[in-house]
């Protein structure tokens, strides 16, 4: 049996999945998380033919991602431990989720392509380094089986030049690679396929507006299969009002409080991307929070609320003058996939556009792909779970598969 590895790995955390090849089984997924620390931890599923799963903890002093890997390698590879390799030949492909590469576009890994992730280290100063890691103990734990690099960049690294450009002075964008790159990638890939299938169409047959809100949020833009636009920037902080992110302000605002408040650029950031958001308007982060302060009359929380949907709003709104003909809006992400309450306001009075929602089945919770618009509504609206490990296992299989024809 064939085998697919995907590592999804963050700045202090990865995920990983196998998945068989052809039917896209998931055997196994894992989770190691507070990499770093002494009371790190791993925690590994692995699953039968009928989906059961079986659990196994593993904690440990995992002092990095190599550390992680490593144990992680171990376990896949013993039956006693949970693990679902009975040969290391058995894989045959590993799939990345890798944060920044730039303007590249998904890559089998090279030389070249690890080189690219080191230049992009500034911009992504926690993860980039971490899915690096990741990568080359890959690639010693299994020698000669192809890497591929799934960046969170590349999905949108098909979006025009007018799109992406920052109107700063050419000579430092150029210099420091300032321009819009986006991120989720991963997942707006999948959603947005999954939108097409829903529809009954191709993927090259539709566009689509995906809207990813979770604790990070990013709207994307889909003209026939490709990224034409997205909210997020140069880095995550761009874009709609999100858990802990200011989003879209005016720029003056930075200068002015690092004078007025005497904040070098390391705490304005920290102000910006860790206090800011649902959690410096209200004081709560989670979503959920904020609905349940709303009912129990907290203005704080209601002002938060509106103003949340009202950014992912005003993105659909320009998304829908980009496109010209929408087929179909599409919710993903932990908030768009529960917020019953959050989807329904952010297209409250968009009828005239041809966007109906039927409340009803709005209100239904489901893992499974479906729309909640009303039968004559000429756009679309859908609730798509994503699915970034099988974006990524999807993905790295047909590079891989199309480099060696």
């Amino acid at each position: 049996m064939e085998k697919i590895l995907v590592i999804n790995g963050g700045s202090s955390s990865f995920k990983y999945q196998v998945l068989e090849k052809g039917t896209e089984r998931r055997l196994c997924q894992g989770l190691v998380e507070r990499i770093g620390a002494a009371d790190s931890l791993l925690t590994h599923k692995r699953f039968d033919e009928n989906g059961n799963e079986e659990k196994f903890v593993y904690p440990g002093n995992y002092h990095n991602h190599a550390a992680g890997m490593d144990k992680v390698a171990e376990v896949l590879m013993n039956a006693e431990l949970g693990g679902v390799i009975a040969d290391r030949s058995e894989i045959v492909v590993i799939g990345h989720r890798v944060l920044l590469g730039g303007p590249l576009g998904n890559s089998i890994v090279t030389e070249e392509v690890k080189q690219v992730i080191r230049d992009y280290i500034p911009l992504g100063p926690l993860h980039n380094p971490a899915n690096l890691t990741g990568i080359e103990a890959m690639e010693k734990i299994f020698p000669g089986v192809p890497n591929v690099a799934v960046f969170d960049t590349g999905f949108h690294s098909t979006m025009p030049d007018y799109a992406y450009t920052y109107a700063l002075p050419k000579a430092l964008t150029e210099k420091y690679g300032l321009r819009c790159y986006g991120f989720h990638g991963s997942s707006h890939s999948f959603v947005s396929k999954a939108a097409a299938a829903l529809l009954g169409k191709q993927p090259s047959e539709v566009n689509v507006i995906v809207c990813h809100l979770g604790n990070g949020s990013s709207i994307s833009c889909v003209r026939g299969g490709k990224c034409v636009d997205t909210s997020m920037g140069t880095t995550p902080l761009q874009g709609v009002v999100m858990g802990t992110r200011c989003g879209d302000i005016d720029p003056a605002l930075v200068p002015f409080l690092m004078k007025n408040e005497g904040l070098t650029p390391d705490e304005i950031d920290t102000i910006m991307n860790k206090k800011s958001g649902y959690l410096g308007l209200c004081g709560h982060s989670d979503s959920r929070d904020i609905e349940a302060g709303m009912s129990a009359g907290d203005a704080d929380c209601k002002l938060t609320y509106e103003v949340q949907c009202y950014s992912v709003k005003k993105y659909i709104g320009a998304y829908m003058a980009v496109l010209g003909h929408v087929d179909c809006i599409a919710f993903a992400g932990g908030i768009g996939e529960n917020a019953v309450g959050v989807r329904a306001h952010i297209l409250e009075g968009l009828e005239e556009f041809g966007i109906k929602i039927n409340p009803e089945l709005n209100k239904i919770r489901s893992s499974q792909h479906r729309y909640i618009s009303t039968e004559d509504s000429r756009v679309k609206v859908a609730v798509i779970p994503t699915d970034e490990e099988l974006e990524i296992c999807r993905i790295s299989v047909a590079m891989v598969e199309a480099a060696s024809k």
